[in-house]
């Protein structure tokens, strides 16, 4: 399948604009399946959140272990045919304790191989600078007339 040639119609400074535009497309009857939002200029972020120790390191992997625990001992707790429900949680419950200490135990070697290199916990996230409403080749001089009438705030829709 090829990707049919497609043209800006609009920018906007956030996501919800651009939202509000395929929005109102979607409203007017344009055939919305041919719109894409494409975030321009994008770059990545991350924001510092705390100083990483012995101590966060262990909670960060008890918490990233039990999951899995809890999981697995829930699906080997079903497969007893006896008595199904009271196996389920109680290996349930084995797998929640076993996979926090297992997981606390990989989160502390790991921190400890780091040798200090990164102390510091942080969440990262990809920020577009502007966001454009791209449109197929042949129906985008009807999304164009379409977006004439829509308000936006910061700026409304450029033309490109």
């Amino acid at each position: 399948m090829t990707e049919q040639p497609r043209r800006p119609v609009a920018t906007y400074e956030t996501y919800q604009e651009a939202e509000r535009a395929v929005d109102q497309l979607s409203d007017q009857g344009f055939p919305v399946e041919r719109v894409a939002i494409v975030g321009q200029d994008v770059r990545l972020v991350e924001q510092v959140i705390g100083r990483m120790d012995y101590g966060w390191a262990a909670l960060h992997g008890a918490a990233s272990g039990a999951l899995p625990g809890v999981l697995i001992g829930w699906l080997f707790g079903l497969v007893n045919w006896l008595d199904p429900v009271v196996s389920a949680l109680l290996l349930a419950l084995y797998g929640l304790i076993f996979g926090a200490i297992v997981g606390a135990l990989f989160g502390i070697l790991l921190h400890s191989l780091q040798g200090g290199r990164r102390d510091f916990a942080s969440l990262r996230s990809m920020q577009p600078s502007r966001y454009e409403v791209v449109v197929d080749e042949e129906v985008a001089d009807e999304a164009v007339r379409l977006l004439g009438g829509v308000k936006a705030t910061g700026g409304g829709p450029s033309r490109t």
